[in-house]
Formats: C-alpha cells, sequence, structure tokens
C-alpha cells in the first residue's frame, strides 16, 4: 500500500478513536465510531484475497448493523427525554438498545460469530489492530453509559466467557483461536464492567499487552495453523521456548501476568454477592486454558515429520521490527508482583 495513503488511513483511526473519546454527544460519538470503521476497511482488502474481501464485507455489514442500532436507540432517548448527552441515559429502552449495539460492534456472544470469520480472512497486523485498538472506542461509551440493567451485562459475560471457550475446543486456525480468545476475555471485562469500571480498563490494558505479544509471534514465525506450529523450533528457538508462556499467560495461569485481572474480578465479584457467577467464570476460564495448552504442546512437544531443508532461518538476520515483540513479551510475563502499583495507579 502506498505509505501517504497508509498514513491517512492510521490518521482516520486515531481521529474516529479521540473523536469518540472526546464527545459527549451521541451524533459526535457515533461519527467517530463511523470514521474508525471507514478508515480500517481498507487495510483490511489491501491484500485482494478473496478471503479477505469476504471478511470485509462481513465486517462492514456487522459494523453497518450496529451502527444503526446506536443511531435509533441515541434517537429514541432524545425522543423519550429530550437530550442527547452520553452520561444523562435514563430510560431503561435505549440504554439496553446502546448496550446490544456496543456489543455486536466489539464481538460479544451471542452476537459473536462475525468476529472469528473476519478475523480468519485477514493478515496478522490488521488483525491485531482489529483485536486491540477498535475495541476502545466502544468500551470508552460502554464506560461513560454505566449500563444499570445488570441482568444483561452478567448475561452477555457469561455468554461471552463460555462461547469463547467452547468455540475455541476445535480450532486449528490460529486466528481463529485468537478470536474466540478475545471473545472470552470481554466476557471476563463485561462481567465486572458495572462494579468496577477501573478493573475493566486494568482487565482491556492487560488482554491489549498479551494480544499484541501473541499475534507478533505468530507473524514472526509465519504461522497460521496449529500443523505449522510445530516447525517454528528451526525458525526462531527462543521465541518457541517463550510462546508457551505467552499463551498460558492469555489462559490466566499465575505466576503470569494473565493471572492478575481474573484474580481481580473474581474477588470483585464475591465481593458483590455474586458467588455462582464468579464459580461459572473461573470453570470457562479452564477451557480457554485447554485450547492454549493444546498450542503450546504443539509448538514445543512435537516435531515435524522431516528435517527442514535449506539454511537454517535463525542463521539469517531478522527482517521484521522485533523491539514491539520484547517489550510485549516482557509485559505479558513478568508483570504479575506489580498488581498493587496498576490497581493503585487505575484508582486514582
Amino acid at each position: 500500500m502506498n505509505p501517504y495513503i497508509l498514513t491517512a488511513l492510521l490518521f482516520g483511526l486515531g481521529l474516529g478513536t479521540t473523536i469518540t473519546f472526546a464527545s459527549s454527544h451521541w451524533l459526535l460519538a457515533w461519527m467517530g465510531l463511523e470514521m474508525n470503521t471507514l478508515a480500517i476497511i481498507p487495510l483490511m482488502a489491501q491484500h485482494h484475497h478473496p478471503r479477505a474481501v469476504e471478511a470485509t464485507t462481513k465486517y462492514f455489514l456487522t459494523q453497518a448493523t450496529a451502527a444503526a442500532m446506536l443511531l435509533f436507540a441515541s434517537a429514541t432517548n432524545a425522543w423519550l427525554t429530550g437530550q442527547w448527552e452520553i452520561q444523562q441515559m435514563t430510560h431503561p429502552l435505549p440504554v439496553t438498545l446502546i448496550t446490544l449495539a456496543l456489543a455486536l460492534k466489539i464481538g460479544l456472544a451471542p452476537v459473536h460469530s462475525w468476529l472469528p470469520e473476519v478475523l480468519q480472512g485477514l493478515d496478522f497486523a490488521t488483525g491485531l489492530i482489529l483485536s486491540t485498538w477498535q475495541k476502545l472506542a466502544p468500551f470508552a461509551l460502554l464506560l461513560q453509559i454505566q449500563p444499570a440493567n445488570s441482568i444483561i451485562l452478567v448475561a452477555l459475560g457469561l455468554a461471552s466467557t463460555l462461547i469463547g471457550g467452547w468455540g475455541g475446543l476445535n480450532q486449528t486456525q490460529l486466528r481463529k483461536v485468537l478470536a474466540y480468545s478475545s471473545i472470552a476475555h470481554l466476557g471476563w471485562m463485561i462481567l465486572v464492567l458495572q462494579f468496577s469500571p477501573s478493573l475493566t480498563l486494568l482487565t482491556l490494558l492487560t488482554y491489549f499487552v498479551m494480544t499484541l505479544s501473541a499475534f507478533l509471534v505468530f507473524k514472526l514465525n509465519k504461522s497460521t495453523n496449529l500443523n505449522m506450529l510445530a516447525t517454528s523450533w528451526a525458525k526462531a528457538p527462543a521465541i518457541t521456548a517463550l510462546t508457551p508462556l505467552i499463551l498460558l499467560s492469555l489462559g490466566g495461569l499465575p505466576p503470569l501476568t494473565g493471572f492478575m485481572p481474573k484474580w481481580l474480578i473474581l474477588q470483585e465479584l464475591t465481593k458483590q454477592d455474586l458467588a455462582p457467577t464468579a464459580t461459572i467464570a473461573a470453570m470457562s476460564a479452564l477451557l480457554s486454558l485447554f485450547f492454549y495448552l493444546r498450542l503450546s504442546y504443539a509448538m514445543t512437544l512435537t516435531m515435524p515429520p522431516n528435517t527442514l531443508a535449506g539454511t537454517a532461518p535463525w542463521r539469517l538476520q531478522p527482517s521484521q521490527f522485533v523491539l514491539p515483540l520484547a517489550v510485549g513479551t516482557t509485559t505479558t510475563l513478568l508483570l504479575l508482583p506489580l498488581t498493587p502499583a496498576a490497581v493503585a495507579l487505575l484508582a486514582l
């Protein structure tokens, strides 16, 4: 892609998210979300592959539907209450509609089915943007409206954690595994949204760091499915040794960083007298942990059926910028001891 066009599109992505962040009026927030969507569509379709075009079409239709729901709900709120302020949502009908519209935008269950199919048709760089940056603006709106209907949020959160874990069990495509991982992590964030917004923000940032590491590792290895992971030892031995730790951090095993948000969320749910909800969420984490362990097993404990021909890849100069991978991996593995500092920082 032309670097000037790429710069303009990335600027549009940043501007759309910033407009949504800064808006207090629903029309302005809707405009920011639309700018975000229109800026990423050319990035998704830049390879002109049928799968990429199909994924772009699905994404556009889904986001257009969610945007139409959002606009209808905000107009309904203005009709019922006479004002367009984001933080003055009082009527339950538009609040419920907007919550469902934002759930469709970020891919929460049960309106999640577009996310694995779209992510499967993209390259890792665009998929990383879709899994991280594109979730910021809808989450900013969710944090602002603070929907008081706890039943909807708890139902969406539990459904996402269960479907995210269950759906990833039989997947062999890494991008679909990462998509179901995203759905499960979003469920954890939504579960605690109404009780502790700062904890939701901490979980979101932690998920971004872990997902960044996972995407960059698979991009470095050029691995797109489970079988290709078995050959990664010949491409990057050091990364192959660290990748299972990244995957287990995504699964939430101590003493890795991914344990921190799950631990704090379960603690908060227990404080709110939601012990059954916390139990179901904790058990659903076992489903996610299974397919992370499956990826780790394929990467470290299996070998390809024959010896790789040609020059050993690790003897060649790395062709990719590896500093983000190094920073992301270190943070993914070593952030757990800093939990008190992170919680105190977000509580300010």
